[in-house]
């Protein structure tokens, strides 16, 4: 394989020493290091690196991503795509592409994910709009947000609060990483994994009672402070 020094990569694409280093302290193109430290570059990464030069120069879209958990939800994301929309008309952003997904936040094979990733990796995505972090992915976000970046995109995040899934999706979301778990400890169909599966359902299920119970609770007490006056 083929490296290149900074010098010569620099001529290969067409700009300055400087500008490579730039490139490399701010991760758009990070080239390997030699034992001394010095940068070398493979084929690829220039290729790669023409590719986003040329695109740099067209415009880029801004996107839309909405996702909800169900088909039960759709209704949901139907809303969901409005409030995008009403806040990406809020920042003047005009929205090129809205991509939609439903199915877990666990699911990294989401047909609109994988389309979104794809626009990114392309260069020709200049800003991802989310309502949540959660929206894109339940774990990972950031992962996602620094390899964004290095292609030129940013993700805009509307709010920022760490969760916005209904309680519903979370309980889903946990059993599917237990029924993961299990099935890597003890066997996908064996007796000890499908009994940690149920208890951690359990589990679940007990702490939705204690939550309903609660509201009940305080009710009581309200109506028998006004029985005691």
């Amino acid at each position: 394989m083929k490296l290149y020094t900074i010098r010569e990569a620099a001529e290969a694409l067409g700009v300055s020493v400087s500008t490579l280093r730039l490139w490399d302290k701010k991760g758009i193109l990070v080239p390997l290091r030699t034992l001394t430290g010095k940068r070398r570059y493979t084929e690829e990464m220039i290729q790669r690196a023409l590719g986003l030069k040329k695109l740099r120069s067209e415009p880029r879209k801004v996107v839309l991503y909405a996702r909800v958990s169900s088909k039960a939800q759709e209704p949901d994301l139907e809303n969901q795509v409005a409030y995008l929309k009403e806040f990406a008309a809020g920042r003047g952003l005009c929205v090129d592409e809205i991509i939609t997904d439903v199915g877990s936040a666990l699911n990294w094979h989401r047909k609109g994910l994988m389309k979104l990733c794809d626009l990114v990796l392309r260069g020709e995505v200049k800003t991802v709009v989310v309502a949540y972090k959660d929206r894109l992915a339940r774990f990972g976000f950031e992962f996602l947000e620094k390899l964004f970046a290095r292609f030129g995109c940013e993700i805009l995040v509307v709010n920022r609060a760490e969760d916005a899934s209904p309680a519903r999706e979370l309980a889903e979301d946990l059993v599917s990483v237990a029924r993961h778990f299990a099935a890597r400890l003890y066997g996908q169909r064996t007796y000890r994994a499908r009994k940690l599966v149920k208890k951690v359902k359990e589990a679940l299920a007990d702490a939705a009672d204690g939550e309903a119970e609660e509201p009940a609770a305080e009710q009581r007490k309200v109506g028998q402070a006004g029985r005691d006056r």
